[in-house]
């Protein structure tokens, strides 16, 4: 089975609408390897001939850091670091046939393939004032692989840029250049890495209405997967699994919007919503997901 981001709101359904796969029959606790995160060569070899190999250097230990810590943080999964492709191949399920698999196995390969870190004098004559502006920008591509399966199948990719910039103009910021670059840095691929976190947990255990009452729900996603008050999420009704006429692969469920919720509070393992729309219509076992926002032109 392959799926593919496109930007919009993917009709995954992974767990419940690969009828007769080795995940509808999985049991236990969900296992994710992760790939050690690289540079892609030709970005490699740029930033190092324009000296600033140190720069994606820090770029990708910090990577390495953030993104354990969001997946472990999602409480989803027993999550394993590998170092390379040939050790995340090894953490493949090789147990035999798909009625023999007891949990969920999953492997995330990332791979920042642009990078930029820019930094701008400014001048203010008016003002009689010297200045920098310093950007960050981050582009990485995530791919998520069922490795219940031999060989493994891609699940799902995904492309998250981040950009982050700080403009400092008082003489005694500009003194500390060097902890403006990292601070950016750091909030780039803090972003980043939680926006990749999420689309890990989203494609594995999409988020689910654990309870109704009246106009208000309790939803399975906590503070440490991005949820924030005041958000509108989308409730939504599961219909027939869908497959390629063409392939036969299973590309996941039918959905539609039945209602909309607003985020009231956050704990840190669940949150709650008010009910927007649709409050008649809402059951429990719903999927409930976040719009994805239209990227900036």
């Amino acid at each position: 089975m392959q799926v593919r981001w496109n930007g919009t709101l993917a009709i995954l359904g992974v767990v419940a609408g690969l009828a007769g796969g080795a995940l509808a029959q999985a049991t236990g606790p969900a296992t994710l390897s992760v790939e050690k995160i690289h540079a892609k060569p030709t970005l490699q070899k740029t930033m190092e001939n324009a000296g600033k190999g140190s720069s994606i250097g820090r770029v990708t230990e910090a990577f390495d850091t953030q993104l354990m810590d969001r997946l472990n943080a999602s409480r989803k999964f027993k999550v394993t670091a590998v170092s390379d492709q040939a050790d995340l191949l090894k953490a493949v399920n090789r147990a035999g046939q798909a009625a023999e698999v007891k949990t969920l196995n999953y492997g995330l390969v990332a791979t920042l393939d642009d990078f930029e870190d820019s930094t701008e004098r400014m001048e203010f004559k008016t003002l009689n004032k010297v200045g920098l502006k310093r950007k960050v920008r981050l582009s990485v591509v995530a791919k998520i692989y069922n490795l219940a399966m031999d060989p493994p199948e891609l699940y799902e990719t995904a492309n998250i840029q981040v950009a982050k910039k700080d403009d400092r103009t008082e003489s005694v910021e500009l003194q500390k250049n060097a902890e403006l670059t990292d601070e950016v840095m750091i909030l780039a691929v803090r972003d980043a890495a939680q926006q990749i976190a999420d689309r890990v947990v989203n494609v594995a255990f999409p988020a689910k209405v654990l309870a109704k009452t009246d106009k208000q729900i309790t939803i399975n996603r906590g503070d440490s997967t991005g949820v924030e008050i005041g958000q509108v999420w989308q409730v939504m009704s599961q219909g027939k699994t869908l497959t390629d006429p063409d392939t036969g692969e299973v590309l996941g469920r039918e959905e539609a919007v039945v209602g909309k919720a607003r985020v009231i509070a956050v704990q840190p393992k669940f949150c709650t919503a008010e009910l927007v729309e649709g409050a008649d219509k809402v059951t429990e076992g719903m999927v409930v997901r976040q719009p994805t926002a239209p990227k900036p032109q």
